[in-house]
Parts: structure tokens; sequence; C-alpha cells
């Protein structure tokens, strides 16, 4: 019997423009793919071990002729919208199960979020979840089985009574290796 949900939050609530970001970093970047530097640095800054500060500089002295506010707005333009009704579904879920969000997000698109959305609508969201784990906080990042590790033994869940739900299958595969249902959300 399913007690637990842990959701991810990128395209199972707020909606994704994942290849329309990569071909403005292609654009932008004038490259054909991401190099293993800017790859681990991505990491790093998503994982929390390198700042913001230290994120932005990486691309700043990488791409000079492109401005920190530019990078900032490529950055973001992955987020799109947040349908309300999605926040309708989750309020009606919370009553039922014990929820949890694990998400790879990062400072830079957190705080476009809650400016997009205002703190509000944003603190709405987040009372919905028992614990609220991202991943530059917690400093561990999904599909690693760390991460799904920590939220079991932190909150005591089964992974037997767990249903994980995300849009991505690496996400998923680790997932299930733990004994956890899982849903990949398309």
């Amino acid at each position: 019997m399913i007690k637990n949900i842990i959701f991810d939050f990128g395209d199972v609530f707020i909606n994704l423009d994942k290849d329309g970001a990569m071909k403005k970093a292609q654009a932008l970047f004038d490259l054909k793919d991401f190099t293993s530097d800017m790859l681990n640095t991505n990491d790093l800054y998503e994982t929390g071990k390198i700042s913001t500060e230290a994120f932005l500089n990486f691309y700043a002295d990488t791409f000079p002729q492109t401005s920190r506010e530019g990078i900032i707005e490529l950055w973001n333009c992955l987020l799109l919208d947040f349908p309300l009704k999605r926040l309708d579904f989750l309020k009606t879920v919370k009553n039922d199960y014990r929820c949890f969000l694990l998400s790879n997000t990062n400072e830079l698109h957190i705080d476009w979020i809650k400016n997009d959305w205002g703190m509000e609508l944003y603190n709405d969201f987040k009372n919905c979840f028992e614990k609220f784990y991202l991943s530059h906080e917690i400093q561990l990042r999904k599909p690693n089985a760390d991460i799904f590790e920590f939220v079991l033994n932190e909150n005591g869940l089964n992974p037997e009574e767990t249903l994980f739900i995300d849009d991505t299958k690496d996400h998923i595969n680790t997932a299930a290796s733990l004994n956890l249902h899982t849903w990949n959300l398309i």
C-alpha cells in the first residue's frame, strides 16, 4: 500500500523547455555540445558545491562576449509556467499521503521561481510537502542512489510504501532499483 509520494519538480509541476534552452545555449555560446568543464560546473552548481557567484564567473570567463545578465537569462529560460490545476491536485493528494519534493534545483532557478510566482504562491506550494529537498541545499543529485537513500532514511520511509514520480528515466531507474514504486511521467 502506498503511503508516501516523492515528487520531482520540473516537468511534474512546473513546465520546462529543455530543448529550447539547449538550443539557445548552443546559439549563445556557439557550441554544438557542452564541454566537460561546463557539464562539471553545472553539476557542481546544482549540488551546491560552488556558489552562484563562482558559477557565473566560470561562464563569464569562458564566454567573455556574454554578460552576466545574459547568462542568468539563458540559465533560467528553461523554466516555463506552473499550471495552478497541479497545485489544486497536490492539495488534494497531501490529505491522503505523506508528500515530499525531491528536485535537482539550483539557487538561480529557485530564486527565479520565487520571483515569477510570488512568495505567496511559492509558500502555498512548498507547504504542501512534509519536506522540500532541493539538490543545491542537500548537496546530492539524482540519479545517484545516495539522494534517494537520504530522503528515505531521514524520513523513515519504507521504499515499498513509497511512490516516486519523475519525468527522467534515469531517475526512475535508480528509484526502482531501491524498491520504490515509480511513475515515469511523460
